[in-house]
């Protein structure tokens, strides 16, 4: 029986779930090497083809529609077990220097891809894999993960990279208009905006200011960490972001860090690959150039 059912292309795939992770059409057509137009078209026979509309438009970029939610969830899922099933398969001839990771979407954005160039001149002959796309079956098949937590994975060697510093941040004109941050306590007149899946909380920032009678007042949840920090550069609501990824915003004035206020948080990103396999030299470069760069960053910012 042949079916005359349409399934999407593994392209559009990637398309939403890309413009979930960067906001805009624009800066998924710069993430995919496409043009704006092709993204665009690709948006629209997906939305035509599941029968409604994926994105909503908002003052800090474009936000998953519910039916949105639901299809990027899968399409996360569908692209994952097609990339777990391709690594799988490069694996039974892999080269020696060749080495997988899997990253975390923020991270390799804001922090390793601006500094991967000198790896990769230093080490031509390396290449480097880098998936995005979060399983335990691709993630056990990466030969190191990029992970987000207190660094308690059993069975992983863990090297801390950095993220515990975490910054009360917000954009300048926008502080200013709604009165300042002169104290902790003052947070109470801001809208906040919040990263639904990072144990960044607005319960730990008030903890480590002693705001015992605390309690939010409009919170904004996303579900990337980008748009959190898009949304916190326009003017949106105050963020809690690792000083490490949101150094070159502050240094150029599009957000502001209200009397150096924070906290130390038990979360933060490390490096890690199973203690029972073998590391070969081009999974050991990498470790190595990855820790030096960590360790050149100021103190600050770890």
């Amino acid at each position: 029986m042949v079916s005359n059912r349409t399934y999407p292309s593994t392209r559009a795939l990637q398309v939403i779930v890309m413009i979930a992770e960067q906001g805009s059409t624009t800066a998924c057509a710069r993430a995919l090497n496409m043009t704006q137009s092709a993204v665009s078209k690709q948006l629209l026979a997906l939305e035509e083809m599941a029968g409604a509309a994926l994105f909503r438009r908002t003052p800090y970029g474009l936000s998953p529609t519910e039916a949105g939610r639901i299809y990027i969830s899968e399409a996360r899922t569908a692209l994952g077990a097609l990339e777990n099933a391709t690594l799988r398969i490069a694996a039974l001839g892999s080269s020696p220097n060749a080495i997988k990771l899997h990253i975390l979407p923020i991270m390799g954005d804001r922090w390793v891809i601006p500094r991967f160039a000198s790896f990769a001149e230093a080490h031509p002959e390396i290449e480097v894999e880098l998936s995005t796309f979060a399983n335990s079956d691709l993630i056990n098949q990466a030969d190191a993960a990029f992970r987000f937590g207190e660094g308690d994975w059993e069975g992983q060697v863990q090297h801390y990279l950095f993220g515990r510093q975490v910054a009360l941040v917000g954009a300048p004109g926008f502080i200013a208009r709604l009165g300042g941050i002169v104290r902790p306590a003052d947070i109470a007149n801001f809208p906040l905006l919040d990263h639904r899946h990072t144990p960044l909380r607005w319960s730990e920032f008030a903890e480590a200011h002693a705001l015992s009678s605390f309690e939010p007042g409009r919170i904004t949840h996303f579900g990337y960490y980008a748009l959190v920090i898009r949304a916190a550069i326009a003017g949106q609501g105050l963020a809690l972001v690792p000083r490490g990824l949101i150094a070159d915003e502050i240094a150029a004035g599009k957000l502001v860090n209200p009397g150096n206020f924070g906290f130390v948080s038990k979360h933060a990103y490390w490096l890690t690959y199973p203690q029972e396999r073998p590391q070969r030299p081009a999974m050991l470069l990498f470790r190595d150039w990855l820790l030096a760069q960590v360790e050149s960053m100021p103190p600050e910012l770890r």
